[in-house]
């Protein structure tokens, strides 16, 4: 099995020459040197204390006893060396016990953790949008006793909001909170219901675990209210400040395909009278408050998916390189040439360089975007992108995954190969932080549709690429193919706002495909005018200007083309799966 689990040459490129890293530490007390480190650190301590139990904690599943859930050991001994070099709160300001670092930095570590072993890097995630929620919302005294424990890594966190009858629909949430007075922690509340699908729910591997909560209030009747507007927030400790456990039940284990080191539980809330929460900020703004932990989520869910891909192109082409197989075309004898050698193989490999370097590149730069929250037109752009960071590396990932194995061949399909797994483990993420139609109302109802200030900044940083693109003539023809996409692109948006209300997103996932094909497109065509720039002669940035250049021409031959076809259904209002009858399934 190889050890390379993302490549280095393309990650620093990334972080260093096309997103300058290094010019966003000028702030603070890090320089270019410490983030190198920073960089080289999480390599190694992803390979040699994450990746050894990649494929241990596939077969080893978490088990429920007595009402604990166990999981792996050494799920606990990797996170324990995590902790202990100040990774959980990298990305967090000094004074909450944080180190500082720019977003777009600790992201790039997270890539290193989640291609070695997404399930054990995935504690981290939650625990890391917990405690970034509550220092936003949360009190002084909440901060201090729940959040600040997470940033250290001595405590866990989870998101709980789904619940077994209501799954994303979260205007039908039915858990119950009922007041229970105050204390210095604020509002203190008994909480009872179920919740479903929550990662990391329970373990035995952190001292406590801070669940956040949806509940709502009843009224004085004692009904719940409808809606999403009646949902509050709510910090609900597995271990209470007094040192003892709340009223929190494990009801079960989902077993699932991949991604099986995370333990994944149905949460019993107040099986005994009622679990003890405390409100998080003011009564209703819950969902409001979980946005910023899901949109968080669903970037860090981009970049394990953009992970899984990159490690599975690695391997898809050290065995392509190495599996002898067949003779080149025309020949009948000789020996055996590479697989490699093969221009179906070649297409594959490029197909798989072409989404899994697009995703992580998409991830990066919407890192970048979070760690300038005060420019509002980063901060239009970062709205507008982000379901597009969590959706195409999530849905092109799995799809370069399935590429790998099949360059295995037979031996993909076994489990004496990580391919198989990478696949499992990639296949989770088109559906977890909101699955990709969810997505796609999103990106076009609500940051198109309604909003739109984001896709104008698109347009001016399109624009931009475009325009530096065009002095590098193996580039030209790709910025005017940009040109053209993108004017469908509003073409298309246009059509869209002149059918029925009731029928504008009928064809939102098609139409989200194809802005992913664009968006993926421009950041291709803007790593290749960044290569294009590197100092010329040096043997490292020509075979890397070489490598951008021909996959950005693969993406724009192959891929882009793909997007006007599913403009044009989405501009003609295509009735098709609307009008279906029900009956006919």
């Amino acid at each position: 099995m190889a050890d390379r689990l993302l490549c280095e040459t393309d990650m620093a490129f990334q972080l260093f020459d096309w997103l300058d890293v290094e010019g966003r530490l000028s702030d603070s007390e890090f320089d270019g040197e410490t983030a190198r480190a920073y960089f080289d650190l999480s390599q190694k301590l992803a390979a040699d204390h994450f990746l050894p139990h990649y494929k241990t904690s596939d077969t080893h599943e978490p088990r429920l006893e007595n009402g604990q859930v166990h999981v792996l050991p050494e799920i606990g001994t990797a996170l324990a060396e995590f902790r202990d070099l100040g990774l959980f709160g990298a990305s967090f300001p000094e004074d909450l016990g944080g180190m500082g670092l720019p977003y777009l930095l600790s992201s790039a570590s997270y890539a290193w953790f989640a291609a070695a072993n997404c399930s054990s890097i995935g504690y981290t995630m939650l625990t890391g949008a917990n405690a970034r929620l509550l220092a936003a919302f949360g009190n002084k005294v909440q901060i201090d006793t729940f959040a600040r424990p997470q940033i250290e890594g001595r405590w866990f966190g989870t998101m709980c909001l789904s619940e077994p009858q209501a799954g994303s629909g979260l205007a039908d949430v039915r858990t119950r909170a009922v007041a229970d007075g105050a204390d210095a922690h604020g509002p203190r509340y008994r909480l009872t219901g179920n919740k479903m699908w929550i990662s990391g729910g329970d373990q035995d591997i952190s001292e406590n675990i801070v669940h956040l909560v949806l509940a709502k209030v009843p009224n004085d009747a004692g009904d719940l209210p409808d809606g999403t507007e009646g949902i509050s927030l709510f910090i609900v400790p597995k271990v209470l400040p007094d040192g003892t456990l709340n009223d929190i039940a494990v009801a079960g284990l989902n077993h699932k395909m991949g991604n099986r080191g995370t333990s994944n539980c149905l949460l019993n809330f107040g099986e005994g009278g009622g679990a003890v929460g405390w409100m998080v900020g003011e009564p209703g703004q819950g969902l409001r408050q979980m946005f910023m932990m899901m949109n968080e989520a669903r970037i860090a869910v981009g970049f394990g998916a953009a992970a899984l891909a990159c490690r599975g192109y690695l391997l898809a082409v050290d065995y392509a390189r190495e599996r002898l197989q067949g003779r080149a075309i025309g020949q009948r004898e000789g020996a055996p040439v590479a697989i490699i050698e093969h221009t179906d193989v070649r297409r594959m490999l490029l197909a798989i360089r072409a989404y899994s370097e697009g995703a992580m590149g998409l991830c990066l730069y919407c890192a970048a975007l979070v760690d300038r929250p005060d420019d509002a037109e980063d901060a239009a752009l970062l709205e507008l992108l982000t379901p597009v960071a969590k959706t195409f590396p999530s849905e092109y990932g799995p799809k370069a995954n399935d590429l790998a194995i099949q360059i295995h061949g037979g031996y993909g399909y076994t489990r004496d190969f990580d391919v198989e797994q990478l696949y499992r483990d990639n296949r989770l993420n088109p559906i977890h932080e909101g699955t990709t139609g969810i997505q796609a109302l999103d990106l076009l109802g609500r940051k198109i549709l309604r909003e739109g200030s984001g896709l104008k900044v698109l347009e001016r940083r399109i624009d931009d690429t475009c325009a530096r693109a065009e002095a590098f003539p193996e580039l030209s023809g790709n910025a005017a193919a940009l040109r053209v996409a993108l004017s469908q692109v509003f073409s298309t948006i246009d059509a869209v706002r002149t059918h029925p209300k009731d029928q504008q997103m009928d064809n939102a996932a098609p139409f989200q495909t194809a802005f992913c094909l664009v968006v993926v497109a421009w950041i291709w065509l803007d790593q290749a005018v960044a290569a294009h720039s590197l100092e010329q002669g040096l043997p490292q940035n020509d075979r890397l200007r070489a490598g951008k250049t021909t996959t950005c021409r693969y993406f724009f031959t192959l891929e882009l083309p793909m997007a006007a076809p599913l403009l044009a259904q989405v501009a003609s209002g295509c009735d098709v799966t609307r009008t279906a009858d029900p009956a006919l399934f």
